[in-house]
């Protein structure tokens, strides 16, 4: 008779932490390239991040999806790399580093969807 092996949560904050590392090497380089080169020497149009723009595509349902998605992934990939850099810095993470950890990602993640239903349509 086999012994029951022990069910783990990992797999899915390996998933998150992925997916964050996957959309912020693609995206995330593209929103600084935007954000801090492209708009302030003027090669995109200087309108092109206007509050109202910004508000506009806030409100969008799909705006608000690739916002969600871009704040909550990065965020859950940040916290499962610090999480995993806190042994490489003589911190074994116990219970307590993990509650932190990934506590702060789930309360930026609910702040973030709270922040963009405030917004509203």
């Amino acid at each position: 008779m086999k012994p029951s092996l022990k069910r783990s949560h990992e797999p899915v904050f390996w998933l998150l932490f992925g997916a964050g590392g996957m959309l912020s090497a693609l995206i995330g380089t593209m929103l600084v390239l935007i954000t801090a080169f492209a708009v302030p020497l003027g090669l995109l149009p200087a309108d092109a991040f206007s509050y109202a723009k910004m508000l506009a595509f806030a409100q969008n349902l799909f705006g608000k999806a690739f916002i969600l998605a871009v704040v909550a992934l990065f965020f859950w990939h940040a916290v499962h790399r610090i999480f995993h850099s806190l042994h490489d810095v003589g911190i074994h993470a116990g219970t307590g580093a993990r509650l932190l950890c990934y506590g702060t990602a789930l309360a930026g993640t609910l702040l973030s969807i709270w922040a963009l239903y405030t917004i509203g349509f």
